[in-house]
């Protein structure tokens, strides 16, 4: 695997770029510094960047009554790793995921962290078929940690390439019609969910899309330039999706096979994540229920056999309707 940036189709949008590295820079709490630190300790010179994203973004809740989500950047595999066999994980199937626990201020801070290589990250930004990276980034993230000007660059160039994927491939999918920000990033986020095992509802998908309006709302437009053919924009802001009969059935069966292949490598990252994850089922179990209000039982056979947990888990998932 090599490091090398995977060349551009076009080149990105300049404004976008711009846009991306203002939001990754906005302030965030000083509590997380603690689970940065303890990350470059434990990377030492492997370490390329430090991302934060998901739920605590934007939450309320103190960050010792939840689960922080962070993404690790490094520049090797081989260096992260005294283990090889983690370092080959990573490389079949990235990204590992781990459990982190600082202790700070007499309270204690936890963490879901992610590990993958720039160049990994950069190719899931572009080009992998699956959404797992580019659905994530293309919403607003963090970067609370960059070892040097040229890693906060590639960080930057990815988040943007994140988003020119994201909306690729989602809007062909959306009928043609005039649709403002809100609904087009409600129905796009929508479209990743159904991708994964992921038991997301559509009322999740809104809240996201209403909660980063602005944000949305300045990427898209900064996007613009790069989805010609795609999205026009209109005077009152709202886009006009610019999709065929053909085309949006051609999207439409993309994204049918981006539901089975994520199915699968969800399957996959579940059985790898037993390897590196503490309590690995019992998070996912408090997942669910947490965005669904499905509570998945754990026998201790099933605890030990975390794959077929997860197999049991998408099939009542499915039957019930919250997978499609």
């Amino acid at each position: 695997m090599t490091d090398s940036l995977p060349a551009s189709i076009k080149p990105l949008p300049a404004g976008l770029v711009a846009e991306v590295a203002a939001q990754s820079n906005q302030a965030v709490s000083a509590d997380f510094a603690p689970l940065v630190d303890a990350l470059v300790a434990r990377f030492n010179g492997s370490l390329d960047a430090v991302m934060l994203y998901g739920s605590c973004l934007h939450s309320a809740i103190s960050l010792d009554e939840g689960i922080v989500d962070l993404y690790v950047v490094v520049d090797s595999y081989r260096k992260a790793y005294p283990q090889r066999y983690l370092a080959i994980l990573n490389a079949w199937l990235a990204p590992n995921v781990f459990y982190l626990e600082v202790p700070h201020q007499e309270k204690t801070l936890r963490a879901k962290y992610a590990v993958i290589s720039t160049a990994d990250f950069e190719r899931g930004a572009q080009v992998w078929f699956h959404s797992y990276i580019w659905a994530r980034f293309a919403q607003p993230s963090r970067l609370l940690y960059a070892r040097d000007d040229l890693a906060r660059q590639r960080i930057y160039a990815a988040l943007a390439h994140s988003i020119v994927t994201f909306l690729k491939a989602g809007v062909p999918a959306l009928e043609a019609a005039t649709l403002d920000v809100e609904e087009i990033w409600t129905r796009c986020l929508m479209l990743t969910y159904a991708a994964e095992l992921r038991a997301e509802r559509e009322t999740r998908a809104r809240h996201l899309a209403q909660a980063n309006l602005n944000a949305f709302t300045r990427l898209t437009e900064m996007t613009s330039p790069a989805l010609t053919g795609i999205l026009e924009k209109q005077e009152n802001g709202c886009y006009r999706c610019l999709t065929s009969p053909f085309t949006q059935r051609q999207a439409v069966r993309r994204w049918r096979l981006r539901r089975w292949q994520g199915r699968i490598l969800s399957i996959l990252r579940l059985a790898k994540a037993t390897l590196t994850f503490t309590n690995s089922v019992d998070y996912a179990a408090w997942k669910i229920e947490r965005h669904t209000g499905i509570r998945v039982e754990i026998t201790p056979m099933l605890r030990r056999h975390p794959i077929l947990w997860g197999l049991k888990v998408a099939r009542q998932l499915l039957r019930r309707g919250v997978l499609r």
